[in-house]
């Protein structure tokens, strides 16, 4: 026995589309910004430092002194120097007092004058350091710095603009070129 069969055939559809893409633009002007920094407060308050040198010791021995010391110390010297010298010629005056009438005559005043300047050379001689060390005395009192800074914040002011946006919808529209097509056949 024969069974009947039965055919399908089909036709696909087949469309045209024209599709027209949509557009999108956005633009965004930059924010508006402000910016202001206020200067910082600075406040600076110091003490000078203080340098004292004494060097009254160095000119002292360098030989140069207040007038006051140097008149006094040359009126002890002279007052020395006078006494030294009325005790040597009261000396010569007693020696020759003592050698009169005993036929020395001019002898004695030879030996006196040969007493007063005799062939000795000055001396000791020796290096001596002009001014002496630690003579110049020097006392540092260090200054102070105080320093006070005050910042200010900086001011800030923010306008943010919003977006602006274009925008065009796509389209999309088809034509049919062939309609879709079922056929069913019974063969047999």
């Amino acid at each position: 026995m024969r069974f009947p069969q039965i055919q399908i055939s089909t036709t696909d559809i087949q469309m045209d589309y024209r599709i027209t893409k949509p557009f999108q633009q956005i633009r965004q002007r930059p924010a508006d910004l402000k910016i202001s920094q206020p200067a910082a407060t600075v406040q600076i308050n110091t003490t000078n430092a203080k340098l004292d040198i004494n060097m009254d010791q160095m000119w002292r021995d360098l030989g140069s002194k207040p007038v006051g010391e140097f008149i006094k110390e040359y009126a002890q010297m002279g007052r020395q120097e006078m006494l030294k010298g009325m005790s040597r010629r009261m000396g010569e005056g007693r020696q020759i007092m003592m050698s009169a009438g005993k036929d020395q005559g001019r002898a004695t005043i030879q030996n006196i004058s040969k007493q007063n300047h005799g062939t000795e050379r000055p001396g000791p001689y020796n290096i001596k350091f002009i001014p002496s060390i630690g003579s110049v005395k020097v006392n540092i009192t260090p200054g102070t710095t105080d320093v006070y800074i005050e910042r200010n914040a900086p001011k800030i002011d923010v306008k943010v603009n919003k977006p602006q946006m274009d925008f065009t919808y796509g389209k999309v529209s088809g034509k049919m070129l062939v309609r879709p097509d079922v056929q069913i056949d019974v063969i047999g």
